[in-house]
């Protein structure tokens, strides 16, 4: 007989009876398909779903996208920043495209919509527990549609620019906050064809230094936050 794999999880929403349905929802599950799922801690903000996640270290973390006084990017970003090694499984009354590809983009493992939960949570868990992505058909949808926008957008305003593909490695990694040896390091050339890049990159976006350059890289569409 299979021991059941255990599953700590923390619950992140700013309403507590919503925290109570989830909780009745994966007691009942627990059990099923081989996964025992715990509940280490509740919280309804971000300071306290950070603190709570670097204080249990659960391995899962069921996250709403609307907080009080925050929202679920925040939680995300931060996680991500300070590497956590659980999974972010956001649950959310959000539908919008642009909400699915920014939760995914900040490190989110899954997205479920709330209103399928009762038919999506279980599998949805046993998925990303599994290191896998889980979109469902409708919300796949809206993510792959927003991210063919934005690739297009950043296609055309590069193409606009004339950044060539070497410029546009060379500017992610400038807006990873590399140095130009890091950056060096990165593309397998050298500081002064760095600086050389860095130089043309400055004349095409008109501005005059790395912040500079950073901003508008973001205002323009040329590159993605992470």
């Amino acid at each position: 007989m299979t021991t059941p794999q255990k599953v700590s999880i923390l619950l992140v929403d700013d309403e507590q009876r919503f925290r109570q349905g989830l909780r009745s929802l994966l007691n009942f599950y627990s059990g099923s398909n081989s996964l025992l799922l715990e509940i280490v801690g509740e919280a309804a903000s971000p300071e306290q779903a950070l603190q709570l996640a670097f204080k249990e270290h659960p391995n899962l973390i069921l996250l709403d996208m609307e907080l009080a006084g925050g929202d679920g990017i925040s939680v995300l970003l931060n996680l991500k920043e300070n590497s956590y090694n659980g999974k972010v499984l956001v649950l959310s009354a959000h539908q919008e495209d642009d909400w699915i590809f920014r939760a995914m983009q900040a490190g989110a493992s899954g997205y479920v919509y709330k209103n399928r939960l009762a038919t999506q949570l279980c599998e949805a868990i046993t998925t990303v527990i599994k290191s896998e992505i889980y979109l469902p058909l409708e919300v796949a949808s809206g993510f792959f549609r927003h991210f063919q926008a934005y690739s297009e957008s950043c296609l055309q305003a590069s193409q606009k620019l004339h950044l060539t593909e070497r410029e546009q490695q060379v500017l992610h990694w400038l807006t990873q906050g590399s140095s130009n040896e890091e950056i060096a390091k990165h593309l397998y050339v050298t500081v002064a064809t760095v600086k050389a890049h860095l130089t043309s990159i400055f004349e095409k976006l008109k501005v005059t230094s790395r912040t500079q350059a950073i901003v508008t890289a973001l205002k323009l569409g040329l590159i993605q936050v992470n």
